[in-house]
């Protein structure tokens, strides 16, 4: 089997429970009622379990590594800076260039990225790819949020929102799950057996349930968008900040992190790690906050399916470059 084909036999069944979840829901095979139940069943229940025992088993120092902050931020940063500005010229509002620029620079490494790099890298990747997320959470998703309420409410307004964004950060369990099992690495705390049984079971969920989630609530973002009437995104528009998001993201953090490989900052295994990271699709969660702050939420739901339908192809491709050992199963 040759590698290309190998790194398919891996992508493949991500993106196919995915395609699950899209399809359920289009169908109406599972309730548009039931995706926020779903939603919430991963969010505080699987996913954190999942974060928790990869965090105890994560060194702080690969979690907190100041060097992957600067350089994810400010590729972060080039990204939502080039998307807003270009998406305001063409006359959006900035509720709409905003959350533009956020699908284009917020990879869905929570929901999809850690299983799937684990897959092809192997454990010593999980640190790497936590540690973005912590950053996305807590300082772009906050950002962008502050931006979208910019010509809402002025300045003001947009601190405001800003604050609101930290105080979901706050109230979001994935920060505070990586943030505890670090903390109990660290320490060498061993949660009671029937206690840490549990947490298994739920991580163990994590991954096919949260895939399944992300194509239900494309499915019902897309639908719910129709619904409400609301004006068709164009092609262009949708494809240009998907190609921002799979080609200019993940290019901007190869070239910060190879800069750092050769300063000898960290080797070429967290730069193979970032650089997966970036190239996923957008985070799902992005339509949910589009619809919060009065953004588009049908043309955010949009970008995002093509993200995710065109990472099946891209993301296979660059994990190509840089995946070179025999791979075992999926998790």
């Amino acid at each position: 089997m040759s590698a290309l084909a190998q790194i398919f036999s891996v992508t493949l069944p991500f993106f196919a429970l995915v395609f699950c979840g899209y399809a359920a829901a289009r169908s109406r095979l599972l309730p548009l009622e039931a995706v926020a139940g779903l939603n919430m069943f991963v969010l505080y229940f699987a996913l954190p379990c999942m974060l928790y025992r990869f965090g105890s088993s994560t060194p702080i120092a690969q979690l907190f590594d100041p060097v992957i902050c600067i350089l994810w931020l400010a590729a972060a940063g080039l990204v939502v800076a080039l998307t807003s500005w270009l998406a305001r010229r063409r006359g959006a509002q900035w509720p709409d260039a905003a959350m533009g620029a956020l699908v284009a620079a917020f990879p869905n490494s929570g929901f999809m990225g850690v299983p799937l790099i684990l897959a092809l890298l192997g454990e010593s990747a999980v640190g790497p790819v936590m540690s973005t997320l912590l950053i996305d959470l807590a300082v772009t998703t906050s950002v962008c949020i502050g931006l979208s309420q910019w010509g809402v409410a002025g300045e003001a307004g947009a601190l405001k929102a800003a604050g609101r964004a930290l105080k979901g950060v706050l109230r979001n369990p994935m920060p505070w799950a990586i943030l505890l099992g670090a903390l109990g690495g660290a320490m060498n705390l061993q949660l009671w057996q029937p206690v840490m049984q549990t947490v298994t079971l739920l991580g163990n969920a994590a991954s096919p349930v949260a895939l399944f989630t992300i194509g239900a609530v494309l499915a019902r973002s897309q639908m719910l968008a129709k619904h409400h009437h609301k004006e068709k995104s164009s092609a262009r528009d949708v494809g240009w900040i998907a190609g921002c998001k799979l080609v200019l993201h993940p290019l901007l953090v190869w070239t910060f992190a190879s800069l750092a490989v050769r300063a000898g900052a960290f080797g070429p295994e967290v730069l193979a790690a970032l650089v997966l990271t970036a190239a996923l699709p957008s985070a799902s969660n992005v339509s949910l906050l589009a619809e919060r702050f009065g953004a588009d939420n049908g043309r955010i739901a949009r970008i995002i399916l093509w993200s995710t339908c065109a990472a099946f192809v891209s993301f296979s491709i660059v994990a190509g470059g840089y995946v070179t050992q025999p791979l075992g199963p999926s998790p």
